[in-house]
């Protein structure tokens, strides 16, 4: 029985450590879910090769981070396979195998009701947010929140092709303030980074922009191709972007008066 409850404390222990993990990650700027993500991973050792992975190695902060993740999740992987080996050898002693499978169980969907507790994600949060700026030099920012980054807002990631309407095209030919899409930096495909770049910065394949817009409007051009058709969808856009650009301005109009 020892065995089955220090089994469930290491998981225990291991959801609040990459809950944790993951709340430190989002205030170096990673979204919630790629943060998620990258401490699950981590922690498990799975290490998936993403764009976001990229983004952890070449931040000092964020690849503090996750190197203690893996030590932890190695150390507690081993502890977890071990108490669940010890809890159901010698059957005949102590409590039976039901019994402790029916323990087992139901503290693991305990600890899972808990974990995906909102209430305990925004404890943690404000933990976390009161222990990173007493002990750390870690900017704490939680960009999600600063950027609106819900509703229809979003920063995207958006890696340009030879075939992309953006291809070859200085910013300020595209025009993509009318759609209502803000390019925040660029990365070259030589690994040069342009943080705001200028109007006469032009777009090349390879190139991964920043982008913050409409989560819609950015998506179109990710799809959008050169051509008659594309210069059409960025019209539409741009008409799309003026009737939201009324809707905003009404709304703020009322709430001063």
């Amino acid at each position: 029985m020892i065995s089955i409850l220090s089994l469930l404390l290491i998981i225990t222990l291991s959801i609040l450590i990459t809950r944790m993990a993951t709340v430190a990650l989002t205030y170096t700027g990673l979204s919630r879910e790629a943060a998620r993500f990258q401490a699950r991973s981590a922690f498990t050792g799975v290490g998936f090769t993403t764009t976001e992975s990229e983004q952890v190695v070449s931040h000092p902060v964020r690849r503090r981070i996750l190197l203690v993740l893996m030590l932890l999740g190695n150390a507690g992987i081993v502890s977890a396979i071990t108490s669940l080996l010890l809890g159901f050898i010698d059957a005949g002693k102590g409590t039976s195998y039901t019994l402790k499978i029916f323990i087992l169980f139901g503290g693991v969907f305990l600890l899972w009701a808990i974990a995906s507790s909102p209430w305990v994600d925004q404890y943690l949060s404000r933990v976390m947010s009161w222990a990173l700026n007493r002990y750390t030099d870690i900017e704490i920012r939680d960009f999600a929140n600063l950027l609106r980054l819900t509703g229809d807002y979003s920063v995207k990631e958006l890696l340009v092709k030879k075939e992309d309407w953006l291809a070859n095209r200085a910013l300020q030919e595209l025009r993509l303030r009318d759609e209502g899409v803000s390019v925040l930096g660029l990365t070259r495909k030589n690994g040069v980074y342009i943080g705001v770049p200028r109007g006469s910065t032009e777009i090349l394949p390879g190139d991964t922009l920043i982008l913050y817009g409409r989560t819609s409007c950015v998506a179109n051009l990710d799809k959008r191709r050169k051509g008659s058709e594309g210069d059409i969808e960025h019209d539409k856009a741009a008409q799309e972007q003026k009737t939201v650009s009324k809707k905003e301005k009404a709304h703020d109009e009322s709430k001063k008066s």
